[in-house]
């Protein structure tokens, strides 16, 4: 059974089920709602918890599945955590999975959480993920996009009685917070606390939220593609700026822009063949919110501007490898940020919009 974060709530009230999945990277929703099942299960009567951690190769599966169908002396029910740091249980692990839910079958007297990391496709369509997801609740925790950023901000500080202005000002508000925190969930909730530590419960101004907040954003290179892709102009200079001050690769960056010119580049002349577009992404392994985008302006980008991006990309590769380019910046970042808002431009363009300042 899956189940999405926000119906938890809701699906505790009706009662608990014996075993719980939590697959994701965000570690604050995963925290959240581990502590959630956790509270659920001592109101309940768990009050003994023991964690069993599966790394190496030789773990012993054989350890968790005695304490899922033991019991201590002094305690009527027990939570048995089982972290798999990998998302990779192997052969042993994937048997004794199996193994787990089955015994589960009839057993009121222990909750199993399984806490993951996020899978891969492939992996959900392994024998013991649909054994597990089959037999319990599945709950993926996926980290908050930055189109949902403002109004998660917005709710949480609504949990302890704040808000910003409405209307305009109110959403700058929000977008200033969101900039400041993008990639860095759990450091975002860390502000949002100290904002209610500083400030009486009511309305926030742009002054308060500008003077608290400190710039603690995190950014990765998949994120960097998705906002060139969607025309986001000024989130990607800040972007860029911010991998260079993380100390990130300048090769990955710029292969992660490249790869984007050259995918481009690859499903428009497959369209030009004649190949359906959806048919097209697929042979190039583009999907998800890439494919969404990738619909979006691939129909209305020129093959000659993608020609002109891939030489300009090649010119990059040279630069961030130390060899000179004319009429292009000697320092790598420099033209890796010319690469990106080329690109950038050119997205915003094919769908008649100008690039966007958020």
């Amino acid at each position: 059974m899956q189940l999405a974060l926000p119906q938890l709530g809701a699906h505790l009230q009706r009662g608990l089920r014996s075993l719980y999945v939590l697959h994701g990277d965000e570690p604050l929703l995963v925290q959240e709602a581990a502590d959630t099942l956790r509270a659920a299960a001592r109101a309940q009567g768990f009050t003994e918890r023991s964690v069993h951690t599966a790394q190496g190769a030789h773990f012993d599966w054989s350890a968790v599945l005695a304490a899922a169908g033991s019991l201590s002396l002094f305690a009527d029910k027990q939570i048995l955590e089982l972290r798999i740091p990998t998302g990779k249980p192997g052969k042993d692990g994937s048997a004794a999975l199996q193994q787990l839910v089955e015994g589960l079958q009839g057993n009121d007297a222990t909750l199993v959480l399984v806490m993951l990391p996020r899978l891969d496709k492939q992996t959900r369509s392994g024998a013991w993920f649909a054994a597990l997801e089959g037999g319990g609740v599945s709950i993926q925790l996926d980290p908050i996009d930055r189109s949902a950023l403002p109004s998660w901000i917005a709710q949480r500080l609504a949990q302890q009685g704040q808000r910003v202005a409405a209307g305009e000002e109110g959403q700058h508000t929000l977008a200033f917070f969101a900039d400041r925190v993008e990639g860095n969930l759990l450091a975002a909730h860390q502000e949002i606390q100290k904002l209610g530590l500083l400030y009486p419960a009511g309305e926030l101004s742009l002054a308060q939220v500008e003077a608290a907040v400190l710039n603690v954003a995190r950014y990765d290179v998949f994120k960097l593609s998705e906002a060139v892709l969607a025309g986001q102009a000024l989130r990607v200079q800040r972007m860029i700026d911010g991998l260079k001050a993380e100390g990130e690769s300048e090769v990955l960056v710029h292969w992660a822009l490249a790869e984007d010119i050259r995918s481009l580049k690859r499903v428009k002349d497959a369209v030009a063949e004649g190949r359906p577009l959806p048919m097209a992404l697929r042979e190039n392994r583009i999907w998800g919110l890439k494919e969404r985008l990738y619909e979006r302006v691939l129909p209305h980008l020129a093959l000659a501007s993608l020609a002109h991006l891939l030489e300009a990309a090649h010119k990059v590769d040279g630069i961030v490898k130390g060899l000179k380019q004319p009429d292009w910046p000697a320092d790598g970042w420099q033209a890796l940020q010319r690469l990106a808002q080329q690109l950038c431009e050119q997205c915003a363009q094919a769908t008649g919009t100008r690039a966007l300042r958020t």
